[in-house]
């Protein structure tokens, strides 16, 4: 699913890439909604019907059991509500905000769901940041289930089944190049997790990507420095805090 905060303009100087989980959240939403179930767990013969690379198919599962066992949709909005955001977050967004309209054109990609960002975006006042969110599509039936489907199907062998983030981060830099008439000055890319790392592999040596401190997408770009020395192009900007990546773009729009 991409959902767009309606037309925007071409003449943005920048593009930046946020993740969702772990990255403008410190939760994970998946891992969150659990807490609608009874007693806040999941019985064992769910959580065994996972397999590795179908995570997707796993939480389309919890979501019909949470269903089943009363969990509605203002349980789970509340839920997502109140997730806090990571350390220095919102002094990001008010910094992206602040900007002049031409520098920052924003997008949200996410393995998560449209449900569950929607509802964090909306209660906190951010949803009008992001000119697109991509993510996996998630809306309620009339039996009122959370009905969740995968994103797109790809080939990429590092990425679960449903969304491969470089698929999209490529053909949407593509796309939005053409349409402008020109490239971005710089692509920016903000995540923390494996699926992070894929997408940040195709951005150019004048890109910078923020990982988060110690995160499983820091660590695969730090061995990838070390095992293949010049396979891994963008500027690598580790963060502990939100306010980390605005001292650094603040030197870069500057530039």
């Amino acid at each position: 699913m991409a959902s767009s905060s309606g037309h925007f303009p071409n003449d943005k100087r920048f593009l930046i890439f946020f993740d969702f989980d772990e990255t403008i959240v410190d939760e994970t939403s998946d891992d969150m909604v659990v807490q609608a179930a009874p007693g806040q767990h999941l019985p064992g013969w769910l959580k065994d019907t996972y397999q590795p690379g179908r995570y997707n198919e796993y939480m389309q599962r919890v979501l019909a059991y949470l269903a089943e066992q009363g969990v509605t949709e203002s349980d789970i909005r509340s839920i997502m509500e109140k997730i806090p955001s990571t350390p220095g977050m919102t002094t990001l967004f008010q910094f992206l905000r602040a900007r002049p309209p031409q520098d920052f054109e924003v997008v949200l990609l996410s393995d998560a769901n449209s449900f569950f960002i929607e509802s964090w975006l909306r209660r906190t006042g951010a949803r009008q940041l992001f000119h697109r969110i991509f993510t996996n599509p998630a809306t309620f039936n009339k039996d009122g289930r959370l009905v969740m489907r995968p994103f797109h199907s790809h080939d990429c062998l590092r990425c679960p089944d449903n969304m491969c983030k470089q698929v999209v981060v490529r053909e949407y830099v593509a796309r939005r190049t053409q349409e402008r008439g020109r490239p971005y000055q710089r692509v920016f890319y903000v995540g923390d997790g494996a699926n992070d790392f894929c997408p940040a592999l195709a951005l150019g040596p004048r890109d910078v990507v923020f990982p988060r401190r110690d995160f499983p997408m820091h660590r695969l770009i730090t061995e990838t420095h070390e095992s293949m020395p010049g396979e891994f192009k963008a500027v690598t900007v580790p963060w502990a805090s939100g306010e980390d990546v605005v001292q650094r773009l603040r030197k870069l729009v500057a530039e």
